[in-house]
């Protein structure tokens, strides 16, 4: 991903909240304004009283400094108001791209990722990027408070004012050239972060199969060793960060203390006045904030590039699956016809599904069934051949439209954390009776044995429930959809065999004329099917009923019943 790109999303951010970012640089320069105009009135309250004496005048100059005071404090709170607003919504806006991209139908975009690092962007990442609607305002009026310091020292003393205008630039740059360092080791320790995050992700949602397999002190030495090489990014990063703030302090500790000594010099010759002393070192004591500020914001445009550039290569992540022109299928009658397909295990796998049929498919090769469903689910296009919708490639409807013709359920569905209710009816229509769906996966046994029955609130992921509830209710929720043509995935692996054969009657039952295919080994579900193939060495080798099968067939023996 070129760094245009990252630009694009920095730009991008600032743009689409230009007008707060405006305002808020309107309020920011009113704030610096009127804190150069401290010191310049209480130089002018010291000439006053030094050389008139005159109370009214003195009072008069107070209450100038007073309303100056009023505006400044006004000015911020009206200027960091809109400047964390822009900010925050930033934030928002690119977590929602982000989301958009990862929840888009052609997929891609979490492709090599894991999912702490998709976390780590959509939260840390683009709360950097944000944080420049912020820093953008505060450099603009830093700068611009600069400016108006060296207007009124000029006013003051021209040597003075010309020492301001000379040796910001100078300075600025300086500045610009420390923070690079920052921008190369903030994109490390944000990579070294997102995968340990990614990590400690993986570990969490699979820590009952670690116990089981009792792989703890793997699981724990991976993660050890992830997590040091993210605290050394870390510490690199920080050490940079605190090298550059140690370098922006000396940089501005020595203009400004030329400032003082130039200043001093010219008082001591009487070149300016005693409140004009005061009002030049005083300047001079104000230019630390907007110096200083200049540098934060510069260290936040440092981390603000190297996120974007995260940023923007996960939005432009290349699609997993073309975005076919076909209008979606007014009507599907759910018959598939796989032609001569290679895709990953598969060598050329033929098979015809006919329309309303209960299909069985069993794979000698587990990675031959995962190919054919991630074609089956236009999760990936085929290398080579074909799959058929009523006579009409797969590749040629959109991914959507796809999938709502062929719903593939995965062996590892999740559930969300809701109640067991919006579970199985996320894919359903509000009006449909879920009853059917549930009774057939037996899911309703898993209700019945909930305290508070299908309104029972589960875990993410379902992990309140057994392995073998949760995939009843996954299985349900697959059924509830009524898809014209229903891929299953090893619906029932985690049940007993009683509530296995009890799933398959239902399956049967409930499915009766709507097209049906079951990838699995299970002697109970392949009986109820109508028609069983068997996969082995990437492509079909036996197809015949279930019984007939086992009568004929070895191989297809070894793996249903081996």
């Amino acid at each position: 991903m070129t760094a245009s790109s990252g630009r694009s999303v920095l730009t991008g951010s600032i743009g689409a909240f230009r007008g707060r970012v405006g305002l808020a640089t309107l309020c920011f320069g009113g704030h610096q304004i009127g804190e150069v105009l401290v010191p310049v009135l209480v130089g002018v309250v010291i000439d006053t009283a030094l050389r008139t004496g005159d109370p009214a005048a003195l009072l008069g100059w107070l209450a100038v400094l007073g309303l100056d005071f009023a505006f400044l404090s006004v000015c911020y709170r009206l200027g960091a108001r809109q400047a964390w607003i822009a900010d925050v919504c930033a934030d928002q806006r690119l977590r929602l791209l982000i989301a958009r991209r990862l929840l888009a139908p052609a997929g891609g975009a979490e492709r090599g990722r894991l999912p702490g690092e998709l976390v780590s962007i959509a939260t840390s990442d683009t709360k950097r990027v944000g944080l420049i609607n912020f820093g953008l305002p505060l450099g603009l009026a830093a700068l611009a408070a600069l400016l108006v310091a060296a207007v009124a020292l000029l006013r003051i003393s021209v040597p003075l004012g010309l020492l301001i205008l000379l040796g910001t630039p100078p300075v600025l740059y300086l500045i610009h050239l420390f923070g690079r360092p920052i921008e190369r080791r903030s994109e490390a320790e944000q990579e070294r972060a997102a995968q340990a995050a990614g990590t400690a992700t993986d570990l969490v949602a699979g820590i009952r199969v670690l116990k089981g397999l009792r792989a703890e002190p793997a699981a724990v030495r991976r993660y050890a060793r992830t997590s040091a090489d993210s605290l050394a990014a870390t510490l690199r990063a920080t050490r940079s960060q605190a090298w550059f703030s140690g370098t922006v302090l000396i940089v501005n500790g020595t203009f400004l203390a030329v400032i003082a000594l130039v200043g001093g010099r010219l008082a001591a010759a009487d070149q300016i006045s005693t409140g004009q002393l005061v009002a030049a070192v005083g300047l001079a004591q104000f230019l630390v904030d907007p110096l200083q500020e200049l540098g934060w914001v510069n260290e936040r445009f440092a981390q603000a590039r190297a996120s974007a550039r995260r940023i923007a290569e996960l939005l432009g992540a290349p699609a997993a699956v073309g975005a076919g022109s076909a209008p979606p299928p007014t009507r599907v009658d759910g018959a598939l016809h796989v032609a001569d397909l290679r895709h990953g295990s598969l060598t050329g796998l033929d098979l015809d599904v006919r329309a309303g049929e209960l299909l069985g498919i069993v794979a000698a090769d587990p990675a031959d069934a995962l190919a054919l469903l991630s074609c089956l689910a236009r999760e990936a296009d085929p290398e080579h051949g074909s799959v058929r919708l009523d006579g009409v490639p797969l590749a040629d409807y959109a991914p959507e439209s796809a999938r709502e013709a062929v719903l593939v359920a995965a062996h590892d569905a999740e559930l969300f954390a809701d109640t067991v209710r919006a579970n199985v009816g996320a894919a359903a229509p509000a009006e449909r009776d879920l009853t059917p769906a549930l009774a057939a996966a037996r899911a309703d046994q898993v209700v019945d044995a909930l305290a508070d029955g299908a309104d029972t609130v589960v875990a993410e992921r379902g992990r309140t429930l057994s392995g073998g509830q949760r995939q009843r209710v996954a299985l349900a929720r697959a059924l509830a959809a009524d898809p014209p043509v229903l891929v299953l995935h090893d619906p029932t692996t985690a049940v007993d065999s009683v509530t296995e054969a009890e799933i398959a009657t239902g399956l049967r039952t409930l499915r009766h004329g709507r097209t049906t295919v079951v990838v699995t080994s299970s002697p109970a579900l392949l009986a109820v099917a109508d028609r069983v193939a068997l996969v082995d060495g990437g492509r079909v080798t036996a197809l015949d009923r279930h019984d007939r099968l086992l009568a004929d067939r070895a191989r297809y023996r070894d793996v249903v019943l081996g």
